[in-house]
């Protein structure tokens, strides 16, 4: 399944992007994840990260192309039981991406492919107080700061505020 707009295009992950995917996820980008994705991240992490996302129906998890170039990662984690209307997306791009728009264009796309192909009504993000880009990427693709959980948070030793963002589909 691909989804283009522009330069932009959310395809599945490839067993061929297993080396920009490993090279990429660098200590850098680790810092603004949580701490299951493994740091280092390996060739054998990206071939079984990449082995999962291949086995998701329906596809949830993209690789995200920048000018046919992988460049990273975006995905919904759709929810359960009394959630099960709520999906929460995650992404990370390459350190060598930052700064060009990407992900500020990436998310309104997977957002859409939620509401509209997964019958989800409410996405979500949390995000690390220190990580002002993806703040500012999930403000201009159209989401609302919930809440701050002030302390909610340890990441490499230090205690830190969660925000909350979310957008609704459109009634």
């Amino acid at each position: 399944m691909n989804i283009q707009q522009g330069y932009i295009t959310l395809r599945s992950p490839e067993f061929t992007d297993k080396h920009k995917i490993a090279e990429f996820c660098t200590k850098k980008v680790w810092d603004n994840l949580r701490d299951f994705i493994p740091q280092p991240y390996t060739l054998y992490d990206a071939e079984a990260f990449i082995r999962m996302s291949r086995g998701e129906d329906p596809v949830c998890t993209f690789a995200i192309d920048y000018k046919g170039e992988f460049v990273g990662v975006i995905g919904l984690v759709p929810q359960s039981d009394v959630y099960r209307l709520n999906a929460e997306v995650g992404y990370w791009l390459g350190e060598v991406h930052w700064g060009k728009g990407i992900i500020s264009k990436a998310i309104p796309m997977i957002v859409n492919y939620g509401f509209s192909q997964l019958s989800i009504h409410r996405i979500y993000a949390h995000v690390f107080e220190f990580n002002k880009a993806s703040q500012k990427a999930l403000l201009n693709s159209g989401f609302q700061l919930d809440y701050v959980a002030q302390k909610a948070i340890i990441k490499n030793g230090i205690i830190t505020d969660e925000y909350r963002y979310s957008i609704y589909k459109p009634e």
